[in-house]
């Protein structure tokens, strides 16, 4: 499977494929609804949560997000400040809504996090909390966390502090709406310096040796009632939104580090065996990859359309593997970096669905402050790993199952038909390779003769379960 996104739309699925999700949601105990004293707990806080004592209504926040989206965890307003910029970022305090200890806080735990799927969500937290009275909704008054960074010239972070304050979102954006916007020159002065900075924090990124693969998501669309696939590229001003994301997340691991406890998001820097690796692969596919360019400068210069660089950008995807979570309180990690980033970061920006960040943003709060770590937060931490690898885990394996599904529905009516793709790997041991299609936009083993990464290959249809997700395509002797 290919890296994958899944929206929400709230539309039934499809007869044909029922069976299968009702297997795939019982094998991974997917939650169907919350119990009744979760509920009436997340309705009580919604009525009651306090209120931050900071009125930071007057900054004139938005949200951006696909189009719609109503667990809204972020709301951004970037100005300028001298040579530089201030960039003011709303998180939701879920804090406020949370008892620590309380059957909303140990369903929140079992959960870890949100899941996706084409026929609706299933959310960490109530809708009462996480489309209601937590989510950053426009035009009503929220409880946030706002972090305010100064970035200098550059886009470099000078400073960062983050407390509790009362905002008040002015407008509910997507994200074609802002590139729009940006595209014919009407954006409101603040998501132009969006662009601005976002920029400036791609080629920081570049300078410190962080690279981010640009490989198409297989996505499923309802269109009319029907389940399709496509393979979505992103928009700039995607990359854009979560460089400011990013930075949130940087400026969170750096307070941590500092104040000595905290949970980060790591993963293990590439091995010098494993980039060796991929010259070799490089070499294979034809690439000319000099000693003196670097993996990340590579990366750069490839082209998710064309076929052969396709291949190799898959291939790319085996270099950064064992991303998890540490805790620590007092002495820090040893390996506090997130590989992909070179830089330490942490999960901060989506406490509406992603647990770890409610703790990541309570300790923040506190160093920030000069004040002490609630001690629910500083007991809690130390469980917090496992508790999110296992979400994690499961949200993966929901969404590869549900994409294999859809693509088994797609290609049902298909059996025995010839598609041609590109070979984007090649399974040593089994003899498989993977082909990607690029109508319908699946990705899926092939047996038969032998495969040539990178290389365009005809294939029959062979098999499409639509209990279990499985496909598979065949290659004829030549």
């Amino acid at each position: 499977m290919s890296p994958a996104a899944v929206y929400a739309s709230g539309r039934q699925a499809p007869e044909p494929l029922r069976p299968g999700l009702r297997r795939l949601r019982g094998e991974l105990q997917v939650p169907d609804g919350f119990p009744a004293p979760v509920e009436a707990e997340a309705a009580a806080s919604a009525r009651q949560a306090p209120q931050p004592a900071r009125d930071a209504t007057g900054i004139a926040l938005v949200t951006i997000d696909p189009p719609g989206s109503t667990d809204l965890d972020q709301a951004l307003f970037i100005e300028r400040d001298g040579e530089g910029y201030r960039v003011v970022y709303a998180i939701a305090d879920l804090q406020r809504f949370v008892t620590p200890g309380g059957a909303l806080d140990a369903e929140a735990h079992a959960r870890g996090v949100t899941l996706y799927a084409p026929d609706g969500r299933v959310p960490l937290h109530p809708t009462v909390l996480s489309e209601g009275a937590a989510s950053l909704l426009p035009g009503v008054e929220r409880p946030a966390l706002l972090w305010e960074h100064t970035l200098d010239a550059e886009g470099r972070t000078v400073a960062s502090r983050v407390e509790p304050a009362r905002v008040q979102s002015r407008a509910q954006l997507s994200y074609g709406q802002v590139q729009a916007s940006l595209d014919d020159g009407t954006a409101d002065p603040s998501l132009v310096l969006l662009r601005e900075v976002g920029r400036k924090r791609e080629a920081l990124e570049r300078q410190r040796g962080g690279v981010s693969l640009q490989i198409p998501e297989q996505e499923v669309e309802v269109l009319d009632g029907r389940w399709e696939l496509r393979f979505r590229s992103t928009l700039p001003v995607e990359g854009w939104n979560a460089q400011i994301s990013l930075l949130t997340g940087m400026a969170a691991a750096e307070l941590m580090l500092r104040g000595g406890i905290g949970v980060l998001r790591t993963l293990p820097p590439a091995r010098q065996g494993d980039v060796d690796r991929l010259r070799r692969v490089a070499r294979a596919l034809g690439f000319r990859w000099p000693g003196a360019v670097s993996y990340p400068e590579f990366v750069r210069t490839l082209d998710p359309a064309r076929p052969r660089d396709l291949a190799m950008l898959n291939a790319c995807t085996t270099l950064f593997r064992g991303a998890g979570y540490v805790a620590f309180d007092g002495t820090p990690p040893q390996q506090p970096l997130h590989g992909a980033m070179n830089a330490p970061y942490a999960h901060c920006t989506a406490p509406l669905r992603r647990l770890v960040d409610r703790y990541v943003n309570a300790v923040c709060v506190a160093l920030s402050a000069g004040e002490p770590v609630p001690g629910w937060a500083r007991a809690g931490l130390a469980d917090l790993p496992s508790a999110m690898g296992k979400a994690t885990q499961r949200s993966n394996a929901y969404e590869r199952g549900i994409l294999s599904l859809v693509e088994a529905l797609v290609l049902d009516p298909r059996r025995g038909e010839e598609f041609v793709g590109t070979v984007v790997d090649v399974h040593e041991r089994s003899g498989r390779a993977e082909l990607q299609l690029t109508d319908p936009a699946v990705s899926a083993p092939m047996e038969g003769e032998p495969h040539v990464l990178g290389e365009q290959a005809a294939a029959r249809l062979v098999e499409a379960d639509l209990l279990t997700g499985a496909v598979l395509f065949a290659r004829d002797p030549r």
